[in-house]
């Protein structure tokens, strides 16, 4: 199983890389991810993410409370609502408002977490 992890890690890490250049693409939920899946397979990859001064506050917090930012919370409530609304505008009929519902119920359960 240990090759499995590796691989979900590096293609999760590669993905976290791809989110940063893409405003729609998350970054830290896929670091998150990594560090999981570090922790199963590599434990001093792990210890990277864990140290790194952008992403380790992040995925510690995660794991010790559940916890997002207020600052990543507004900009994923952000995002959301960005590509809700462009879909809306964009899709015909019943799927423009496809969008809208999994933003609501994404958005609404990233609110609820704690800061």
């Amino acid at each position: 199983m240990r090759p499995v992890y590796l691989t979900v890690g590096l293609l999760s890490v590669a993905l976290g890389i791809v989110g940063i250049v893409l405003p729609l693409l998350p970054t830290v939920p896929f670091m998150i991810l990594a560090a999981f899946c570090f922790a199963k397979a590599s434990p001093a990859w792990e210890q990277r993410l864990l140290d790194h001064p952008r992403f380790g506050p992040h995925i510690v917090a995660w794991r010790t409370r559940g916890a997002i930012s207020r600052r990543g919370k507004a900009m994923a409530v952000t995002a959301l609502a960005a590509s809700s609304a462009l879909g809306f505008v964009m899709l015909d009929g019943w799927h423009a408002w496809m969008p809208l519902t999994v933003a609501l119920v994404s958005g609404s359960w990233i609110v609820t977490r704690p800061s």
